[in-house]
């Protein structure tokens, strides 16, 4: 299993980072340019991975006020799983965003890269979003 992961500190309850990331319609506002044909719900996503994948993914899991997990609700090109994990810290929050995918040698040198960008990408966007 390939772990990716990325966190960062904003300056807001925990309680105000977990209720921005439990509905995925806001996600859209955490994606980079190459994310694109998104649609949402509350629970679910869907959208495309320039030149990788389309994706649907679904919040399987809520810890209130400390964990989110979503997985796909449809087929992927490969076992993954997103979870965002919110702690106080002090008067602000560490938002963490990991990502677990079962990548094999090839996609793995592919994915990588492009993952890690991606997670980095979105913990920068949170910050920018919630201060």
């Amino acid at each position: 299993m390939t772990i990716i992961e990325s966190a960062v500190e904003v300056n807001k309850p925990v309680t105000e980072v977990y209720t921005f990331l439990s509905n995925m319609n806001n996600h859209q506002r955490l994606m980079p340019e190459n994310i694109y044909n998104w649609e949402s719900t509350e629970d679910e996503a869907r959208f495309t991975i320039q030149n990788m994948a389309k994706l649907a993914i679904a919040i399987t899991n809520r810890v209130e006020n400390q964990e989110l997990t979503a997985t796909p609700i449809e087929k992927a090109p490969f076992e993954i799983e997103l979870k965002w994990t919110v702690a106080e810290n002090g008067e602000g929050t560490i938002a963490k965003l990991i990502i677990s995918a079962d990548l094999n040698m090839m996609m793995k040198m592919l994915a990588s890269g492009p993952l890690q960008k991606l997670v980095d990408h979105q913990t920068e966007r949170l910050q920018q979003i919630l201060g």
